[in-house]
């Protein structure tokens, strides 16, 4: 049995499984909640509440959870399973790597910590006009692809008073990206500004963002340099000379 509950005007959706769970359930349940969630919003946040008296699948709820994954594949951006079945909690953890989308799980017991993971924002990305040609890029936390399209808006806005820049880019803070499609919208908001910058200096401490930096410098086509967190001054100093 599946029962829906919707919230925030159908952004978040709250399901809960129990018993066992048919084709029909989907069908005639979930997936048109979904699919009018959809048509007002770009992408949706799900909270599947698995009660301990859940059974599981029968096949045809299989085979319909799998359609249901494929065919709206980029029309999640975040979902969070509440369960106490261990084999719950591990089927969801191996397939979190291969979806486009945060996924966490909890105990039955954090439902409210888990319903707080869904309204939060998990990480923000600061844009900062240092004076000049100059502009600071500050990542933290983990990021989603909601704090792309507003650091986006801020980027043009800043740039649009400026014939060229250079980039500090500040990873000090950051823990990485929640999904494959915040990982996207990072290289789309580094695409669609890389023809205007002449320079970067990338800040950190981790092995991979020295790496990344290398690989940057030929991507984006302009002089690159990787300084530790400790030489931060020392980043917005070579960014600005010359």
């Amino acid at each position: 049995m599946i029962t829906v509950h919707t919230h925030s005007e159908g952004a978040q959706i709250e399901v809960e499984l129990s018993g066992e769970v048919t084709s029909k359930d989907y069908s005639e349940t979930l997936v048109p909640a979904i699919e009018a969630a959809l048509e007002a919003h770009d992408a949706v946040r799900l909270l599947a509440i698995v009660q301990p008296e859940f059974k599981g699948y029968d096949l045809g709820a299989a085979w319909s959870d799998t359609k249901l994954g494929l065919s709206h594949w980029r029309g999640f951006d975040r979902i969070a399973v509440a369960a106490d079945q261990g084999w719950v909690q591990t089927s969801i953890r191996l397939a979190a790597p291969i979806l486009p989308c945060p996924v966490q799980v909890f105990e039955l017991s954090e439902l409210e910590a888990a319903r707080r993971w869904m309204r939060e924002s998990l990480g923000a990305i600061h844009v900062t006009d240092l004076g000049g040609p100059c502009v600071q890029i500050s990542l933290m936390g983990k990021l989603d692809p909601e704090e792309y399209q507003q650091a986006e808006r801020d980027l043009d806005t800043l740039l649009s008073s400026k014939n060229g820049f250079r980039l500090l880019i500040d990873l000090r803070e950051f823990d990485g990206w929640q999904g494959l499609t915040a990982l996207a919208a990072h290289f789309r908001l580094a695409r669609g500004h890389v023809g205007m910058l002449d320079r970067a200096a990338i800040v950190g401490d981790k092995a991979w963002q020295h790496m990344a930096q290398r690989v940057a410098s030929h991507v984006l086509g302009a002089r690159t340099q990787f300084f530790p967190s400790e030489d931060f001054e020392n980043a917005k100093s070579w960014l600005a000379a010359g």
